[in-house]
């Protein structure tokens, strides 16, 4: 994996495990608030942030961490749950898409010359998407094959993520403007370290 085999400075190490962090705390802030089986969280603007600051290896890099921290036993998922049951809830198709999320976030920013609200708006809408296609689709398919839920169709579970969505539309422009802002300071700071570690 190049993540590993390149070298990792201290500063990355630091922003990786705030994001990891941020990643538990956006995912209990509002979960008591619940759609059909979906909870409300900020997990989908922080992992664009991740992605839109850290770039696409060391955002998708806190996002395995945050999701590999839950696994072992960790409270850090929504409704502070943790542990590998979340591997047959319905949500968790959302938990691993944020690894995608940050990754494609990370990506189009990289790759075009022009960091402006234009760009960053493009690679955080790109972000929000996955997160919804993959979270929703793996909702629906985790209904009908591990609970046997036939009832539950493929319209009632994109009718719950219709509230979730216009919070995630309305964060997602912030996410945009805020990474518009301090996308060069962030940067600059980590351009700025020359410590490293192996």
């Amino acid at each position: 994996m190049n993540i590993l085999k390149s070298k990792l400075r201290t500063v990355d190490l630091v922003l990786v495990a705030m994001f990891a962090a941020l990643m538990a705390i956006g995912a209990n802030l509002t979960s008591f608030l619940v759609i059909g089986s979906v909870p409300i969280t900020l997990q989908t603007l922080f992992a664009i942030l991740a992605g839109a600051l850290l770039g696409r290896r060391f955002g998708s890099l806190a996002m395995i961490v945050y999701l590999l921290v839950g696994l072992v036993g960790f409270p850090v998922f929504a409704q502070f749950s943790g542990g590998l049951r979340t591997l047959i809830s319905p949500t968790f198709g959302f938990l691993l898409s944020f690894i995608l999320v940050a990754y494609v976030t990370g990506l189009i920013i990289e790759k075009r010359k022009e960091k402006n609200l234009l760009t960053f708006l493009l690679a955080c809408f790109a972000g929000l998407v996955i997160n919804y296609v993959l979270g929703t689709h793996y909702m629906y398919f985790a209904f009908q094959l591990l609970a046997g839920l036939e009832a539950v169709s493929y319209q009632i579970v994109w009718t719950w993520m219709a509230a979730p969505a216009v919070k995630d539309i309305i964060l997602t422009i912030f996410a945009a403007i805020l990474s518009t802002r301090i996308y060069s300071a962030v940067n600059r700071s980590r351009n700025r370290v020359p410590e490293k570690v192996a």
